[in-house]
């Protein structure tokens, strides 16, 4: 097998950039939903917060939950559209012919995933300031941690997206817009996980993301700041990115195997 190219994977990585910076659409379309859910919520909650002063928090309570459940958002699509525009340009067989390796294209889509995501969600929480006097980065050195236990989850989900994709065919695609919003209600975005049934208790808690939005709630309300959530988190997620990896790396070779790779954007 060969090295690891940094070359390959960063200019792997530069061309999907490329097709970013050279259509204004797709620049729009980053920041588009991150902002009308900005907006929206913000809005919301600012009513909220003047007809109850229990609610004077929930401004940023739930402000801070519709931005960072954007990261998880924007890093999933960020990998999976991505690969899909592949797809479509019937791209992939070619690109998996050349010297460049799987896990090389695992790599070069995180890395643009991070770039979408950072563009669409930042415009979004700089916005919030002006607008509703609401700075996502007072949370603090915490929001390191949130940020990159979001993004991990979404990079796993988007993989095991790609993977069924890869092996089930571009009808499996509608599965990156579902996927992730049927989590949505077991994250506890907008509510503590204790205002779940008991039964489904225990399947939220086996996703970092409700620890990190419980993490959340605790450094608003409380003042506190729990590690060992966020450390449960990250040893979640890296059993998540590896089950993520490794059903892309075996969905690469069944459809080698199967001569599928020429087919699968028709």
């Amino acid at each position: 097998m060969n090295a690891i190219s940094l070359q390959r994977i960063g200019a792997l990585a530069l061309r999907y950039l490329y097709l970013l910076r050279g259509s204004w659409i797709r620049v729009v379309e980053l920041a588009y939903w991150p902002t009308v859910q900005m907006i929206l919520w913000g809005f919301i909650t600012q009513y909220l917060a003047k007809h109850s002063d229990v609610l004077n928090q929930a401004s940023g309570l739930l402000l801070s939950g519709v931005l960072l459940w954007d990261i998880l958002f924007r890093s999933q699509l960020g990998l999976s559209v991505v690969f899909f525009e592949e797809l479509h340009a019937r791209n992939l067989g070619q690109l998996l012919i050349s010297p460049l390796q799987p896990i090389e294209l695992i790599l070069s889509l995180m890395l643009v995933s991070l770039a979408r995501t950072l563009i669409g969600v930042g415009i979004a929480v700089l916005l919030a300031i002006p607008f509703y006097g609401f700075n996502l980065f007072k949370i603090g050195i915490p929001l390191v941690g949130f940020f990159l236990n979001l993004l991990l989850l979404g990079w796993s989900i988007g993989l095991m997206v790609a993977a069924l994709v890869l092996r089930y065919g571009m009808g499996a695609e509608s599965i990156a817009w579902a996927a992730i919003f049927a989590i949505a209600p077991l994250c506890g975005i907008y509510y503590p996980i204790d205002t779940l049934p008991n039964w489904l208790r225990p399947l939220s808690w086996i996703l970092p993301a409700s620890h990190v939005f419980e993490g959340m709630r605790n450094v608003l309300l409380q003042h506190t700041f729990q590690l060992d959530d966020l450390f449960l988190a990250l040893m979640l997620n890296v059993i998540y990115i590896f089950l993520g990896i490794s059903m892309f790396l075996a969905a690469v070779h069944k459809a080698r195997e199967c001569g599928s790779l020429l087919h699968l954007g028709e």
